[in-house]
């Protein structure tokens, strides 16, 4: 492992952690959106640049940006209420430690590290580019009509109906 890709692990994992640990939704998006990018960092590190650019463009710069959208539209305005924590913290806790070391057992003895690494892949992102411009266009511009009758249909929703529109 290189320090570059430890750096981005815990910079990946601390934004993740971050959102699971925080109660204002919306710095939960923003933590999410940290985590999101060092996910993206780590496969471009990794040489898969279409992987790691797609990334950036859907999670970082749309589903982040989309969520911290819908939170602020439907931010109801009164106070919140005080955080509760469950009596069963503790029992979950050691199950999820007992998770992680039965998931670490497994990754560490499944002897995929002694295994030598595939050849390099032979397509570029020039290459699927031109595929999505050309040969899946349709389907493409078919995804992008649902993805903006569904932000539209949010929109709708989160509308206040008893404000009358003008």
């Amino acid at each position: 492992m290189t320090i570059a890709f430890i750096i981005l692990a815990v910079i990946t994992v601390a934004g993740t952690a971050a959102a699971m640990g925080m109660r204002n939704a919306v710095h939960c998006v923003l933590a999410l959106t940290v985590g999101f990018a060092g996910v993206a960092a780590i496969y471009l590190q990794l040489d898969a640049q279409f992987v790691g650019l797609t990334q950036i463009m859907v999670y970082v710069g749309a589903v982040a940006i989309l969520a911290v959208f819908a939170i602020m539209m439907t931010h109801s305005p009164s106070p919140t209420k005080p955080p509760t924590y469950s009596s069963y913290w503790l029992m979950g806790s050691i199950v999820a430690a007992a998770v992680f070391a039965v998931l670490a057992w497994a990754v560490v003895s499944s002897g995929a590290h002694t295994q030598s690494l595939p050849s390099e892949p032979t397509v570029s992102v020039q290459q699927i580019g031109d595929a999505l411009m050309h040969r899946f266009v349709l389907p493409l511009e078919i995804m992008g009509l649902l993805l903006t009758a569904a932000l539209i249909g949010a929109v709708v929703i989160a509308m206040d109906h008893n404000e009358e529109i003008k």
